[in-house]
């Protein structure tokens, strides 16, 4: 843990797209910021077929019990018979995910899927053009 841990993994970005939620985890996730993502985690894996994208891209740090977030939100996925995708472009963080022999029991991917990367914007809230 460094000294300018922030906690701000405890305070994800998330966001629904299409039946999806992504969930943007920034900074460290240790001893610090496990539980309170956990509970997070928890909610958001509560539901029948849960649809669950992590963006681990702004990720600074992870320790074994943020591995062990990881791997207790993917239990709750397959329980549900939901989907768990993680969006890692880190070499280091790949490297930990590969040394704790977890790199196979996630699907990585090296960037959001397309359809994930921008909200659609509804047709009515669509300014019209002055030529309409």
């Amino acid at each position: 843990m460094s000294e300018n841990h922030d906690g701000s993994a405890h305070h994800p970005t998330e966001r629904v797209v299409g039946g999806t939620t992504v969930v943007e985890l920034r900074g460290e996730i240790d001893l610090l910021t496990a539980s309170p993502l956990s509970a997070r985690l928890d909610t958001l894996t509560s539901r029948p077929r849960p649809d669950l994208v992590l963006d681990l891209r702004p990720v600074s740090f992870i320790d074994c019990s943020g591995l062990s977030v990881l791997c207790r939100a993917r239990n709750r996925i397959l329980a549900g018979h939901g989907r768990l995708r993680l969006v890692v472009d880190s070499d280091r963080l790949l490297r930990v995910l590969r040394l704790a022999r977890l790199a196979d029991a996630f699907e990585i991917l090296p960037h959001l899927p397309g359809p994930l990367v921008r909200v659609p914007v509804p047709e009515a809230d669509v300014v019209p053009s002055a030529r309409d």
